[in-house]
């Protein structure tokens, strides 16, 4: 395991005669059951969960005073989706201090997105324990802001086909078609080439799924729709 005493100044861990709740954190579940130790970080991580929400609810609502309820609820949920947290975990180097069994760790589990999230969340926990609320906000708000300081960007990441129908809707009134143009590959992995046509503009994308493949398609229209390339004179 790396150096925890460095990972406790980055975090900014109060020193304590208690238990060690960062060890705690760190430790996956796997790694207890081999090791029979009666403690792991999924309690930690159910409370870093509760309280990242709030902490989030807080960013956005100050970072958007003048977004709606449903834009802020969607927001925070592209913060706190597996992705963004398995990032925010690698850029703390969380991985590297995760105690993990080792055939958990034979499978690759360590770098799983699922399991840096949940790292992620459990370290959380630990924090607001160990230094309070006041200090977890600070910290996490500003590891937020300086990774996602635009929020609302994601949106269109992790929902194209949404903007994209968002956008047809409010310009043109119209709803954007998909359409299948081949599947290719075996039968266990399939590849989808998808078209999508909205008023007079056509992207293709792809997919191991049908959806997969509308979703790229749906991206790559709506970066045109973005891109200098786009005219405002288009109301043929």
């Amino acid at each position: 395991m790396a150096d925890l005493d460095r990972l406790r100044q980055q975090l900014g861990f109060v020193p304590s005669d208690g238990g060690d709740r960062l060890i705690e954190a760190l430790t996956h579940r796997s790694f207890a059951v081999e090791n029979h130790i009666s403690c792991d970080n999924q309690r930690l991580e159910f409370l870093g969960d509760a309280v990242l929400e709030i902490i989030l609810t807080d960013y956005l609502f100050a970072l958007y005073p003048d977004a709606q309820e449903g834009e802020l609820t969607k927001m925070r949920s592209a913060l706190a989706r597996e992705s963004t947290l398995a990032h925010l975990a690698t850029a703390l180097e969380l991985g590297s201090f995760l105690r993990i069994g080792r055939g958990e760790a034979e499978a690759g589990g360590d770098r799983r997105a699922s399991t840096l999230a949940d790292l992620f969340e459990a370290v959380l926990g630990a924090l607001y324990l160990n230094a309070g609320f006041d200090h977890v906000k600070r910290f996490f708000t500003a590891l937020f802001a300086s990774h996602y300081p635009d929020p609302r960007a994601l949106l269109d990441v992790i929902n194209p086909k949404g903007a994209l129908q968002e956008f047809s809707q409010a310009r043109w009134g119209e709803t954007p078609v998909y359409k299948v143009l081949r599947v290719e590959g075996p039968e266990h992995q399939p590849n989808y080439e998808v078209e999508v046509a909205l008023h007079h503009y056509v992207a293709r994308g792809s997919g191991h799924s049908r959806k997969l493949a509308e979703c790229d398609a749906a991206k790559n229209l709506g970066n045109y729709f973005h891109s200098p390339e786009f005219g405002s004179d288009d109301a043929i």
